[in-house]
């Protein structure tokens, strides 16, 4: 039927005016191309054509009617294509838009994606199931893909009862299998890759590398999947005819039970044991599913008639009401539903970012490898480090130990620290050491354990004792990372060991902010106004310190000086001056000197002083040597009139210091404020 068509199409051209719009009827003599019609041959064309519609028969009654523009000439439900008409006599086709495809009865969809992320699967038609173990499950397999297998790898972080994607694996037949891991690594086997771009694996594997991750294709000559992993969360991508879905197999598919999912090595071992740790008194439910919630807005409202947002909100509540916001998970949710949206939309959504607050994607602890039982995570300082698995550190955090007891040997004796205990605490084993400054500890670079020893040839400080017939040989770990004379932000590390007494122990401080926020309101001249300081734990000053939060040394806390009552059109705020004092006020420690950041503290940053009527200045938490009391933090701070100046300090980006002449302040009595921490 249609190569007749195609032919009348082509003869359109033989009609009188073929350039211009054509009404009326004509005879055509295709003797010269006969068209053979179910076995009969036509010499004689005879057309008509009206603002109606186009006919050409092979009869003069023209009660053929061939076919007429607009109207649909021939269509496959299967493959979603029509075949039609157009205005100009011209067959056009229509089929599936761009990035969809077929799934039969004329029914177009979108290539099949299905994400991992956190403990969360959302599978292929957009169903939630989760993983509340940390063994390994398949994703995908199936005829359709005879030669793959992708396996999720799930572990635990800072809780024994939530579970992470850890890793992911391309089980290939015939090949060595290849690993996605944490900081972008890759293996074949047991070797690791290393990848600038792209490269081919063979058997139509290819690995190809970016910023944002790790992606790999598996082609075959029915399909291709693509598995995208960056380190927290993987997305799967099968692109083939609808048909072969019903035969693919895996969480990511038809899969309605998690635990039929798990692979056979892992049932009835230890990666399927329960846990149920102390709810975090920390988390704020409420604060995170408004946060989760964020998917129902601007910009994320672009993808809501193609990529549903309501699993990956219920996963994002269900993790964040239970976990802690750390590690980047507060964004995790809402970048993987972003990535959805823009590969069935090519919408990359570049604005809910800094509507959310979050950094452009990059692979998690790039370069940092830790050991089986530990993962990379963010440290208190803002970097990154290898922090022990909740599981692994449960029996010494139950002991209060960070190691292993002493090993005695004759005249001789050694102990073992776990190195992501000291790292998680923010302690740089490299500044420990024994009595002797030079018996420094030893690490192992599989499993980061780190060893301190002596002997009777070189006993580096260690006092021997007699004590009823039996010798004591008692040495002790020490340390510390000093800032100044006074202070320290790291926690002071005292552990006596000997071969009788073989629990080493760390001198643990943390703090607690004695008053979380302090109001006064202040009288000076003409200006009444109410000033507030409050100390915060995260740069966007959400999340409140109180009485109950603990504090760590050497965390980043940020401190807010805010007034209510002064009109910054007149009037501005200047800090003058913090400082941090002990409870006798015999210890003194600077923070801001003359509006501007102790130059000799690099922790220190203030910020907007002096550009309206609230700042707010950071600094990493830190003690006074041999002083346990409360510490006193006083600020003094000052009005200055901005009508015909500038109020902001002058500080020199070398020196930090303030090199303007002293500004006139409107206020002469200058208000003071004090907040006080305790541990």
């Amino acid at each position: 039927m249609l190569r007749p068509l195609l032919l009348l199409s082509a003869l359109i051209g033989l009609l009188p005016g073929a350039e211009q719009q054509f009404v009326g009827s004509a005879t055509l003599d295709i003797s010269s191309c006969p068209i053979t019609y179910y076995g009969e041959q036509f010499t004689t064309l005879y057309v008509n054509a009206s603002d109606d519609g186009f006919k050409a028969c092979f009869n003069m009654s023209m009660d053929c009617g061939l076919y007429v523009y607009d109207d649909e000439i021939i269509s496959n439900p299967d493959t979603c294509s029509t075949a039609y008409c157009d205005s100009v006599a011209t067959i056009q086709t229509d089929g599936c838009p761009p990035l969809q495809r077929c799934r039969g009865n004329n029914v177009c969809m979108f290539d099949p994606i299905c994400t991992v992320t956190g403990p969360a699967v959302i599978d292929f038609i957009d169903q939630l199931k989760t993983v509340e173990d940390r063994c390994g499950y398949t994703l995908l397999t199936g005829s359709p893909i005879e030669n793959l297998t992708v396996v999720a790898n799930f572990q635990e972080r800072r809780r024994r009862d939530v579970s992470f994607l850890d890793s992911v694996t391309l089980r290939l037949q015939g090949q060595d299998d290849v690993h996605l891991e944490q900081g972008g690594i890759v293996k074949e086997g047991n070797t690791v890759l290393t990848i600038n771009g792209s490269t081919d694996l063979g058997n139509g594997v290819e690995v190809f590398v970016d910023p944002t991750g790790v992606t790999v294709t598996v082609s075959n000559p029915e399909s291709t999947t693509s598995v995208f992993f960056d380190g927290n969360t993987a997305q799967i991508i099968f692109i083939g005819p609808a048909e072969l879905d019903q035969e693919l197999e895996g969480l990511c598919a038809n899969s309605t039970t998690v635990s039929d999912e798990r692979l056979p090595e892992n049932n009835g071992s230890s990666c399927e044991v329960q846990y149920n740790d102390t709810a975090d008194s920390s988390i704020n439910c409420t604060m995170m599913t408004e946060r989760c919630n964020l998917l129902l807005e601007e910009p994320f409202t672009a993808c809501h008639n193609h990529t549903d947002p309501e699993s990956y909100i219920d996963a994002c509540i269900d993790t964040l009401c239970k976990y802690p916001a750390v590690d980047g998970l507060n964004c995790q949710f809402l970048e993987a539903y972003a990535r959805d949206c823009s590969v069935r939309s090519n919408d990359t959504l570049d604005s809910w970012r800094s509507t959310a607050g979050c950094s452009p994607p990059q692979p998690f602890c790039q370069g940092r490898i830790c050991s089986d039982h530990e993962f990379c995570a963010e440290t208190i300082s803002g970097g990154i480090g290898c922090f022990c698995r909740a599981i692994f550190a449960f029996p010494y955090r139950s002991n209060d130990t960070v190691g292993h007891p002493t090993v005695c040997e004759e005249n001789s004796a050694s102990v073992t620290v776990v190195g992501c205990l000291l790292e998680e605490k923010g302690i740089d084993y490299t500044m420990l050491h024994l009595n002797d400054p030079t018996c420094t500890g030893q690490r192992d670079e599989l499993d980061h354990m780190v060893t301190f020893s002596f002997n009777s040839s070189n006993t580096c400080g260690t006092e021997v004792m007699a004590n009823n017939s039996q010798l004591i040989y008692m040495n002790s770990i020490v340390g510390n990372n000093s800032v100044s004379d006074n202070i320290t932000r790291q926690d002071q590390v005292y552990i006596d060991f000997s071969c009788v007494f073989t629990q080493p122990d760390v001198n643990t401080v943390t703090f607690r902010i004695k008053d979380s926020s302090v109001i006064e309101k202040i009288t000076s001249g003409t200006w009444n106004y109410t000033l507030t300081m409050k100390a915060y734990t995260d740069a966007g000053r959400t999340q409140a310190v109180d009485s109950n939060t603990e504090v760590q040394l050497n965390q980043q806390i940020w401190v807010q000086l805010e007034t209510d009552g002064l009109d910054d059109g007149l009037v501005a705020l200047v800090t003058d001056s913090c400082w941090a004092a002990d409870q006798a006020e015999s210890l003194r420690y600077n923070l801001i000197v003359d509006g501007c950041a102790n130059p000799d503290d690099q922790t220190v940053n203030v910020v907007g002083n002096g550009a309206g009527t609230s700042s707010y200045f950071s600094f990493n938490m830190f003690q006074f040597f041999r002083s346990s009391g409360d510490i006193h933090l006083h600020c003094k701070l000052n009005l200055c009139g901005n009508l015909n100046q500038t109020c902001t300090p002058n500080c020199n980006g070398a020196s930090r210091r303030r090199r303007s002449a002293k500004l006139k302040y409107e206020d002469e009595a200058p208000a003071f404020i004090s907040m006080t921490w305790t541990h």
